[in-house]
């Protein structure tokens, strides 16, 4: 059981991880409205394979075969798409709105458990689920107001976020976390590429220095968002993932003359709180059934 110190660690990582999330949002916002979605994401996934050429070399590749390769191409396509619609949403709707809806995914992950698993869920977990898509409904209020081809995007990437997530529970009882994290970039980089090239628009110099600075805070908000659930309780530390809210509200009013509604906040509110328990359900299920492995509930821009 994490001592409070470790609590305030994992604290302080959790909030260092949501400044490089934002800085990724930040960056994809202003390439977002000069180059086509598809080509943003593959030239960072490009990158990524670039950054992680040492980790290849440190884990001596071996592309995998068989039923092994068949998880990782199911896990990348899923996580792919997800990251397509994520960029496509980016450019068309406030960064704050991004990062409420995005909060959407754990509880995805619990419907998705459910139906492609058969994993049991108990009445609570029900109820929490109930109230992260009444966060859901606040923040899009269908038959209020009229839902842009963004909100759907942003709407439609959780899901298979979500499913990309189940995915990792399983290959990570068969594969090592150096080799889901590579196949992933390659994977999502074969995805992704068909829809660049239909749509290719060669990057300017800046655009490209834009997207690796978003490839390094992406790589960077892992990192912090891996220490801050190794060491910390993740019932403390997923809270904190609320300022990312205000961070992204902040940087989008600053730098785009973003106004996010307080139905963002409201919403957005009401689904970490529903999240943040189905977290705490997960763990308490995986020290109860070990070894089985259980994944933290994702920090919105954490697919990216």
């Amino acid at each position: 059981m994490p001592v409070a110190s470790d609590n305030l660690r994992g604290m302080g990582w959790m909030v260092l991880s949501g400044m490089c999330f934002t800085g990724v949002m930040a960056s994809v916002r202003h390439v977002g409205p000069d180059l086509p979605s598809a080509v943003s994401a593959t030239v960072r996934y490009a990158m990524g394979i670039v950054f992680l050429a040492p980790l290849l070399m440190r884990a001596g590749f071996r592309f995998p075969t068989g039923r092994l390769l068949f998880l990782h191409i199911v896990r990348g396509t899923f996580h792919g798409l997800g990251v397509l619609l994520w960029f496509y949403a980016m450019v068309r709707i406030p960064m704050a709105e991004v990062t409420a809806i995005g909060y959407t995914t754990p509880i995805f992950m619990t419907i998705g458990a459910v139906l492609m698993f058969g994993e049991q869920i108990q009445l609570r977990r029900i109820g929490a689920v109930i109230t992260g898509l009444a966060g859901v409904y606040l923040i899009l209020r269908p038959g209020f107001e009229t839902l842009s081809s963004g909100q759907l995007a942003q709407l439609a990437s959780t899901p298979l976020f979500a499913i990309a997530m189940l995915m990792v529970k399983r290959l990570t009882q068969v594969d090592t976390p150096a080799m889901i994290v590579i196949m992933l970039n390659f994977v999502c980089l074969a995805v992704l590429s068909p829809v660049a090239v239909a749509n290719w628009q060669t990057p300017s110099a800046m655009q490209v220095a834009w997207l690796a600075a978003a490839t390094v805070g992406a790589t960077a908000g892992h990192y912090c968002l891996t220490r801050s659930y190794g060491i910390a309780d993740i019932t403390v530390v997923q809270p904190v993932t609320f300022l990312q809210l205000v961070w992204t509200s902040a940087f989008g009013f600053l730098l785009f003359a973003e106004t996010p509604s307080v139905w963002v906040f409201a919403g957005g509110g009401l689904i970490l709180a529903a999240s943040t328990y189905i977290a705490h359900r997960e763990r308490k299920l995986a020290r109860a059934q070990q070894p089985e492995i259980s994944v933290p509930a994702r920090v919105p821009g954490a697919g990216v």
